[in-house]
């Protein structure tokens, strides 16, 4: 049986303030809450209080990014050591906008996803088509490439540490989300890619799906079979909002 793993992806938003804030509000809405992974991503500014707020709480601290050396001239990069250092349990990698506004190749993302490994952080490995390429009907070869490239350095043995993220670019703060069938179908063909390396483990990896992710459509997406979670960008920025994707309730529930 795999844990449903929500994550919010803030990414470029909150002061520290508006971090800690966040943190006081939520964790009272998700007190109680079982069953389920939830992962807060806050900017690498956040990262220290942030994790100090979740202290004694289940809500687990996760970075943005990471650079794939230890040390050494890298300015302005956060090493993995680094990140475990601030109690980082997850990271993710290989997200569209580094890949697209960054020029990160598959190569490099899976040699951050390897050192993450190396200091015991999950890596969150984020996978996705642009518009063009889906209207191309070219997705699934897309898939197939950047999952291959970036797990390639991934040990067998540690395959279920891995959360591969389901990002169809066309989503990703578009208010446009892939239909639940949609998404399953992907998700799907990903389960059986994750199975052709890895073997049995597949079963036990987390897929979550990540594109406009809503209270209002994280029930459907997270029903089908194959979707084991969501990573969340707007939507995670408001503590109710995001506490509603937690519990990942029907629509007419929160009516």
């Amino acid at each position: 049986m795999r844990t449903p793993i929500l994550a919010a992806n803030w990414k470029m938003h909150k002061t520290l303030s508006e971090a800690v804030a966040f943190v006081e509000a939520f964790l009272p809405l998700v007190e109680g809450a079982e069953g389920v992974d939830v992962v807060l991503a806050p900017p690498a500014s956040a990262l220290d209080r942030v994790g100090q707020g979740l202290v004694g709480s289940s809500v687990k601290l996760a970075a943005q990014n990471v650079h794939p050396e230890e040390k050494g001239a890298f300015t302005g990069e956060l090493s993995p050591g680094m990140l475990a250092d601030l109690g980082c349990a997850y990271a993710i990698v290989g997200h569209s906008e580094r890949r697209h506004l960054f020029g990160e190749s598959d190569e490099f993302v899976a040699r951050k996803a390897a050192a993450l490994l190396e200091q015991d952080i999950r890596p969150i490995v984020c996978v996705g088509e642009t518009l063009d390429e889906r209207e191309a009907e070219r997705t699934f070869e897309v898939i197939e490439t950047q999952l291959t490239g970036s797990l390639e350095p991934v040990p067998a043995e540690r395959a279920t540490e891995v959360v591969v993220a389901y990002e169809p670019v066309w989503a990703i703060g578009t208010g446009r989300t892939a239909t639940p069938e949609l998404a399953q179908e992907v998700h799907a063909f990903i389960r059986e890619r994750l199975a052709k390396r890895f073997g049995t483990d597949a079963a036990s990896i987390r897929i979550q799906y990540g594109g406009s992710v809503k209270p209002d459509n994280v029930y459907d997406l997270m029903a089908q079979p194959d979707i084991d979670g969501a990573l969340v960008g707007g939507a995670s920025l408001e503590p109710e909002s995001f506490s509603r994707i937690v519990r990942f309730e029907r629509p007419e529930e929160s009516a």
